[in-house]
């Protein structure tokens, strides 16, 4: 491995790093954004028969709201319980502002390092040529140097395409995990709504 680094010369650096940098995001991207760690199944269900069967207290709003991204939102709009319906959804739409914010976290970052790593590679291309240019000399070309020229441009193309391409797919997947959620997580809300106010039982 330090052999291949030795080869790909400097360029390969920063390009280690941002592969380093993609792993962390994905790997803490797929523990943060389970479905279950989300959206718990029944937490509507749970809330509302809790509401009825002792009302909306402080002690339950923080309990609801640390539960999950859902009990936030949920909890944002148990806070305007005895407001009108209008009110009610308009707290939970805020929160839900906030709380797709933070779901989308580090997707800028894992979709940066995606867009900009066959540049790096492209950019340890031109490195790699210019070493092959300059083993050039009137009186022959220097092999050793024409050979680490060729190795500076293949490994920095390569490992610049080997970073792109999962950190691209993984940054798409987490785009629609996070559409997804927010949509369910915008339904449940909505059914809260309604429960509370009478039109769904």
């Amino acid at each position: 491995m330090f052999a291949i680094l030795q080869a790909a010369g400097w360029p390969i650096w920063p390009l280690l790093f941002a592969s380093i940098v993609a792993v962390a995001l994905i790997i803490e991207r797929l523990i943060t954004l389970r479905r279950s760690k989300i959206l718990p199944d029944g937490l509507v269900d749970k809330v509302v028969a809790e509401m009825r069967q002792s009302g909306v207290t402080s002690e339950m709003l923080n309990r609801v709201a640390l539960s999950s991204p859902l009990g936030r939102v949920l909890a944002a709009g148990l806070r305007n319980v005895r407001s009108p319906r209008d009110v009610m959804k308009e707290s939970i739409e805020e929160t839900g502002r906030a709380v797709t914010h933070d779901l989308e976290r580090f997707l800028t970052t894992l979709g940066t390092i995606a867009s900009i790593s066959p540049l790096m590679g492209l950019f340890g291309t031109v490195v790699g040529m210019i070493e092959i240019f300059g083993s050039q000399a009137p009186g022959g070309s220097n092999p050793q140097q024409l050979a680490h020229g060729i190795s500076i441009a293949l490994y920095n193309t390569g490992f610049g395409l080997v970073i792109a391409i999962p950190s691209m797919i993984f940054w798409r997947h987490f785009r629609a995990t996070v559409d997804g959620l927010v949509i369910e997580m915008e339904q449940q809300a909505i059914r809260l709504v309604e429960l509370i106010h009478g039109e769904r039982r």
